[in-house]
């Protein structure tokens, strides 16, 4: 039976993880799809999975009175999108909707904060990829609200 490591070993994400751990990863994730316009997730939701985004593109939304919502941000082939699931009360905070037929790989939060749980270690490393991604993505946001209001001084 084939499994997702070989390509969950090659995503950047996980890449020079130690062999155990991605043997554990594994055991979490599913391939899911989502259709055009198909919310995988909404604010105040539980955050059930993350995912990795293998084709497609999935627009992250807030809701702002009087506007609708708002897409903050875009993800696309190769990106990771979610991380409410590290942090309780494990819930969405913002709408996740597939702009275009989206393939990911799904990996079940429950299922990973029992490894991190057993093993520290394995949490320890996902942690520190997840702050680099979480890091980066408050840099864009720093620059697109420069950009937004940067012009009004």
């Amino acid at each position: 039976m084939e499994t997702l490591q070989p390509i969950l070993a090659e995503h950047p994400f996980f890449q020079k993880l130690e062999p155990e751990y991605l043997a554990l990863i594994t055991g979490c994730a599913s391939n899911v799809k989502f259709d055009a316009g198909t919310y995988i997730f909404r604010e105040g939701e539980e955050a059930h999975h993350f995912y990795l985004i293998r084709q497609g593109k999935v627009g992250l939304e807030i809701f702002i009175p009087e506007l609708g919502p708002v897409t903050v941000q875009t993800a696309g082939e190769g990106e990771l999108i979610g991380w409410s699931w590290l942090v309780p009360p494990y819930e969405w905070h913002f709408d996740g909707q597939a702009l275009e037929l989206t393939r990911a790989i799904a990996l079940n939060a429950k299922c990973l904060r029992q490894k991190c749980e057993a093993d520290h270690d394995l949490g320890y490393q996902l942690l520190k990829r997840f702050v680099t991604i979480m890091e980066q993505r408050l840099q864009a946001t720093r620059l697109q609200l420069l950009d937004l209001y940067g012009s009004r001084t």
